[in-house]
């Protein structure tokens, strides 16, 4: 039976069982809300690597996630979908880049994120609309994560 209009068979693809945030983006209500939550598990065994790494795994992610969205989108025939979600996971994991581990600061990084990835804001309105492809789905959630980092590491250094 088909959740959020995605046929649970694309589940048994690989391409799409990431870029469906492991099955989180099915939800019918939130999908995106769902996949940041998924991003959190992922982000709890990345943290405590190098800053290196976190950047390269998160680059990695980033780069990999313009083919899985490309993919499920064109499986699909929407852009955008709102079941993909593996670019909420990269959105976040930037959020969350160098931000100490703690349970307050993961938690107001996920509003942050959510935040900016639902009021788009400029740029990202604009990148939304205009930018299409894989790279057009990723984009829009790498801009909103980075401002979600600038803010989450404004308050971590005046409060």
């Amino acid at each position: 039976m088909p959740r959020n209009n995605v046929p649970i068979r694309l589940l048994k693809h690989p391409v799409h069982f990431l870029s469906l945030g492991f099955g989180s983006g099915l939800s019918p209500y939130a999908p995106g809300t769902f996949g940041t939550a998924a991003a959190i598990p992922l982000y709890l065994l990345i943290q405590p690597l190098s800053t290196s790494w976190y950047l390269l795994i998160t680059l990695a992610a980033l780069i990999i996630g313009v083919y899985l969205c490309e993919q499920t989108a064109n499986a699909l025939g929407v852009h955008d979908h709102s079941g993909i979600v593996w670019d909420e996971i990269v959105g976040f994991f930037i959020t969350m880049f160098t931000v100490p581990l703690d349970w307050k600061w993961i938690l107001i990084g996920f509003l942050l994120f959510r935040f900016f990835d639902i009021v788009k804001p400029w740029p990202i309105r604009w990148i939304d609309a205009r930018v299409s492809g894989g790279t057009g789905i990723m984009l829009d959630d790498v801009v909103a994560g980075l401002f979600a980092s600038i803010g989450l590491h404004l308050i971590l250094y005046y409060f």
